[in-house]
């Protein structure tokens, strides 16, 4: 976000490209770039497509229309799904679109990589921790609280550092006791819903620690989730993964098809665990998958036993 101020301080550029995983970084570029363009008649001047409503067509004849009163004409394009032979047309309505108008891409789902080569990229991947501890707290300051540093930290990893999630428990501890200014470890416990794919770390370490107690709790809150099974699994697949390869984060990252941050976390987990360990742990896994697929084993049951085999591998 630094460099995307910058960008728009230097000048405002026809077209913004933006990525990530963290949809509160998505609104904040957006807001800045609108901000930026200045415009006062957002009925007029800014226009929004999506999947249900845009069309070559159409965006092409939005995009050369003037704008009223204000400098600038903003278009949203979001949740957009092309056929490539549309995507090299809409590339080329892009080139060539007039001065007066900013169109800014809200690529939720990298549908559109070919366009980072001609425009301006826009990072909304999840923020090092260093950088949204200074949002958190400069947050708290306008809202007249605090937070000690324990609690802090134990906020960004329950929510596994998605700004989008932090913000919304934030909403919420603000007004769990008004009279008190300080935001404690203790209020994060009690309040916070703690992201599932964190869970899955804590899982993880819980069971590198042969925790067998804290491994159970943590089943419980998470057994629900339809999913948790295959986080888990693939989990312990990148484990293994991580622990064979001498390729950089980066480079382990592209190639599993997640993001940097979950190669970090594995790194640390798999420390916990021994490459034998992981491989046998890999052997459980096809296991427990067959019988749950096969039906010849529920997914709760499959969960608690593979929980207790690692503990004893």
């Amino acid at each position: 976000m630094k460099t995307l101020k910058k960008r728009l301080a230097d000048g405002i550029a026809r077209v913004y490209l933006v990525q990530g995983d963290d949809f509160y970084l998505f609104d904040k570029a957006f807001l800045m770039i609108k901000n930026a363009c200045k415009i006062s008649l957002e009925d007029f001047n800014v226009s929004v497509f999506d999947d249900e409503n845009f069309s070559l067509d159409k965006f092409y004849e939005t995009t050369e229309l003037m704008p009223i009163i204000d400098e600038k004409r903003l278009i949203i394009v979001k949740n957009l799904k092309l056929s490539e032979n549309d995507k090299k047309k809409f590339n080329e309505i892009l080139l060539k679109i007039p001065k007066h108008t900013v169109v800014v891409i809200l690529d939720y789902n990298n549908n559109f990589e070919s366009l980072k080569k001609d425009f301006v990229f826009v990072d909304a991947n999840r923020m090092d921790k260093d950088t949204i501890k200074k949002i958190i707290t400069s947050f708290l300051i306008k809202q007249g609280k605090v937070i000690d540093q324990e609690a802090l930290s134990t906020l960004i990893d329950s929510c596994n550092c998605y700004l989008t999630k932090i913000m919304n428990e934030l909403n919420k501890l603000i007004f769990y006791n008004i009279e008190d200014n300080v935001i404690s470890k203790q209020m994060i416990d009690a309040m916070v819903i703690k992201d599932v794919e964190f869970s899955v770390f804590e899982l993880t370490e819980a069971l590198s620690k042969k925790d067998g107690d804290k491994a159970v709790k943590i089943l419980k809150i998470v057994e629900k989730d339809s999913g948790i099974f295959t986080l888990i699994a693939n989990q312990f697949r990148r484990l293994f993964y991580v622990s064979l390869s001498d390729l950089t984060n980066t480079e382990l990252a592209n190639l599993l098809g997640v993001k940097e941050y979950a190669i970090i976390k594995s790194r640390q987990l798999a420390k916990g665990f021994s490459k034998a360990q992981l491989k046998k742990i890999s052997t459980f896994l096809e296991d427990f998958d067959y019988a749950v697929k096969s039906g010849a084993m529920l997914i709760s049951n499959a969960l608690y036993l593979l929980a207790f085999n690692i503990i004893y591998v």
